[in-house]
């Protein structure tokens, strides 16, 4: 079969790999009919993440038609010929973290759970094409994908949606809403979002379905900032203004009630100078992640608020501002999504028409363009927001 190989720092190829098979009764084999490129792709591109080798396959998210299932599946579950979107998270659906609905911190997903812990202290879920760190899994963009534990994860739709409509289920539209109920808004919050991209866009939609009175997206790319402004929010373009002055201003002083980090590891926000240091110190590896977006929306939040993190992050950063976190009451909260624990509930404002996720792609391609997507995707190119890959 095709499928999208990780080729080494900065490089990735459509190459001819083995067809998956099946190695667990529990395992279902899925035709990818659509899946896309993510913003946490890129930091594997880019190689801000350990443990992948030339020649993984890429992708976690991803969807399609069911061509085999394992004998410990329950055929009311899933059958062959069903239509499934598939969470990125790995699942058991048995352990302590998946009866708390803590998905993403599956203790039996990651087979090699040892070295997450290493780097974590304790284990993550496996993932769905993000490295051996996190399982080793062969990922979606792809014409085939083994899923593991095929009983729990994947969601049968059963309506006539098309797969734009619906794709983004695999990731970016629970990441984002997730990163959005972690707020706990109130009828009366301002909501700030760090990042205009794919998961800053739906967690602002998120936050105005939660009931925010305001959403400000914050951003420096005029493409991102036209998207979010056309769609009802205020905007900040950080290259143009200092962005705390800015909220203080939109605020009455306090600042926003709540703030929503979803840029994560490669932010490019903050002053010059700062900019230059963490680039710098990340590129040495004095450091692994840029904090800009996280240290700034933690000195922006009003006393008493919420910082929400979605943007990933995958190791080190330097000068947290733990006085200000600690000082001033703030609440941090965190987390890989918990996919699975959304997926209905998030159909469901699909279909009602409260939350159109289509409204952030901007390309789509046949699978054996990927690379194309991947630079277009990086470098911010032709005002490209979302790209869906078609195998």
């Amino acid at each position: 079969m095709r499928a999208v190989t990780w080729a080494g720092r900065n490089t990735v190829e459509v190459r001819d790999v083995p067809d998956p098979v099946m190695l667990n009764s529990r395992d279902a084999i899925v035709r990818v009919t659509s899946t896309a490129i993510c913003g946490s792709d890129l930091h594997l591109l880019n190689g801000y993440v350990p443990t992948m080798q030339d020649g993984d396959v890429m992708g976690h998210e991803f969807m399609g038609e069911v061509v085999e299932v394992g004998p410990g599946v329950d055929p009311a579950r899933l059958s062959v010929g069903d239509r499934v979107i598939v969470p990125f998270p790995i699942a058991c659906g048995a352990c302590n973290a998946c009866a708390a609905e803590l998905y993403s911190c599956c203790e039996n997903s990651n087979p090699n759970a040892g070295m997450a812990e290493k780097l974590f202290g304790h284990p993550t879920a496996g993932i769905f094409g993000y490295s051996h760190l996190t399982g080793g899994f062969a990922g979606g963009q792809a014409q085939y994908v083994r899923v593991p534990f095929a009983d729990v994860g994947p969601l049968r739709i059963e309506s006539d949606l098309t797969d734009e409509q619906v794709l983004f289920l695999t990731d970016v539209l629970p990441t984002a809403y997730m990163g959005a109920e972690m707020c706990d808004i109130q009828p009366t919050d301002v909501v700030a979002v760090w990042g205009a991209g794919p998961i800053g866009q739906l967690a602002m939609d998120s936050a105005r379905v939660l009931g925010a009175a305001h959403v400000i997206a914050i951003d420096k790319e005029p493409y991102r900032l036209r998207m979010a402004e056309q769609a009802g929010y205020t905007v900040i373009n950080f290259d143009e203004v200092d962005v705390r002055s800015r909220l203080l201003e939109l605020t009455a002083g306090r600042g926003p009630d709540k703030c929503v980090d979803a840029v994560g590891l490669e932010a490019d926000h903050g002053s010059p100078h700062v900019r230059l240091y963490d680039k710098a110190k990340q590129t040495l590896r004095m450091e692994t992640d840029r904090p800009h977006a996280l240290r700034q929306a933690i000195l922006s939040c009003r006393s008493g608020g919420i910082v929400s993190v979605v943007g990933v992050y995958g190791g080190l950063i330097d000068k947290f501002p733990a006085g200000a976190w600690m000082n001033r009451s703030l609440t941090l909260r965190t987390g890989q999504c918990h996919v699975h624990r959304y997926l209905k509930p998030l159909l469901q404002r699909i279909e009602r028409g409260e939350i159109d996720p289509t409204r952030i792609i901007t390309h789509t391609f046949p699978l054996d363009e990927a690379p194309r997507g991947y630079e277009i995707f990086k470098h911010k190119q032709d005002d490209c927001e979302k790209v869906v890959l078609k195998p």
